[in-house]
């Protein structure tokens, strides 16, 4: 791991990092069985997206993409990466562009639940057969609108 990882965001309309976001997920679906959504869905969405992306020189190590609003559609850190900060630091630049930030997870992903809680996020329904295959869903919601922009500041400083 390069002790240079550089931040870039890649705008709706552009697909760059495109092969590599599904190398990523893909990757990460083939060991913990998370993130299964079909290449087509996930290239449509990538490109009508705003995507943050962590970058250690040519190889994508984490990415959020995100529409205007703040959804994340997918958001994803390399195993190898975890840990330093960089999931943090995703939602925090989406959350930053967009003045919010919500998602999808699914009910029995207790590390996307507890991470995206640690954060701030707040269960706002829950949403059975949400996913294609049957598994149900939470909606998340970053916190308490009045102190976003406080947490926001502080994920973005790393605390």
């Amino acid at each position: 791991m390069s002790v240079t990882v550089d931040e870039r965001v890649v705008p709706p309309g552009d697909d760059e990092y495109l092969e590599d976001a599904w190398a990523l997920k893909e990757g990460i679906r083939e060991r913990e069985g998370l993130l299964k959504q079909r290449r087509g869905f996930f290239a449509n969405a990538y490109r009508r997206a705003t995507v943050h992306c962590f970058l250690d020189g040519d190889d994508l190590v984490g990415f959020a993409a995100a529409r205007s609003d703040g959804y994340i559609l997918f958001l994803a850190v390399a195993p190898e990466y975890r840990g330093e900060n960089y999931g943090e630091r995703l939602v925090a630049s989406v959350a930053s562009e967009a003045g919010k930030a919500s998602c999808h997870a699914r009910t029995t992903n207790e590390n996307a639940i507890g991470f995206y809680r640690n954060l701030g996020f707040t269960i706002e329904r829950e949403i059975e057969d949400y996913y294609e295959d049957g598994t149900g869903a939470y909606y998340l919601r970053l916190g308490d609108h009045d102190r976003i922009r406080d947490r926001i500041s502080e994920l973005l400083r790393g605390h």
